[in-house]
């Protein structure tokens, strides 16, 4: 017999770019998956930054430092909330929305300038690259890849699918 309640979670990777539009978008979908399976469910956010987005490499690393002051997701929220802005404006954006979230941005400064969250980037980078991911978002559920970048359209639909199937195992 199982015990339900130390059940793991099933793992969501969500490939994201912070100045992607797309990504963006994708918000929607990813919060009401977080609604439908609370803790049944743990997305994560993979770094995936793309060459034409000139800022989103320093978005990448900011949100792992957001991550590490207890803020990930609110602060991948807030950057993918004004992409606009942000390919405007650059790193000082950046920082300004880890003060606005009350988070230490002299150390979101620091962690800019002496890169220690590159190899994260990197590595979520390659990751990504070896098991196909070409654009974002894309998404991992269940051994199986989605490929948001054209269209979200029925990709909620196909996650809530893998994800029933694989908590009723």
């Amino acid at each position: 017999m199982s015990d339900s309640s130390t059940r793991r979670p099933v793992v969501l990777d969500v490939w994201c770019d912070l100045q992607c539009t797309d990504c963006h978008s994708a918000l929607a979908d990813i919060a009401a998956l977080r609604a439908r399976y609370g803790d049944g469910l743990d997305p994560r956010l993979r770094h995936f930054p793309l060459e034409k987005h000139r800022h989103a490499f320093a978005a990448a690393q900011a949100a792992e430092e957001a991550a590490e002051q207890g803020r990930g997701w609110p602060y991948v929220e807030a950057v993918l909330a004004r992409t606009a802005e942000l390919a405007a404006a650059g790193e000082p954006l950046l920082v300004e929305i880890a003060r606005e979230l009350g988070l230490d941005a002299e150390e979101f400064d620091t962690a800019l300038i002496d890169g220690r969250h590159i190899l994260v980037v990197d590595a979520d980078q390659a990751e990504g690259k070896a098991i196909g991911v070409t654009g974002t978002p894309t998404y991992e559920v269940g051994g199986e890849r989605l490929d948001g970048g054209k269209s979200q359209e029925g990709l909620r639909e196909r996650i809530e699918e893998i994800v029933d199937g694989l908590l009723s195992d």
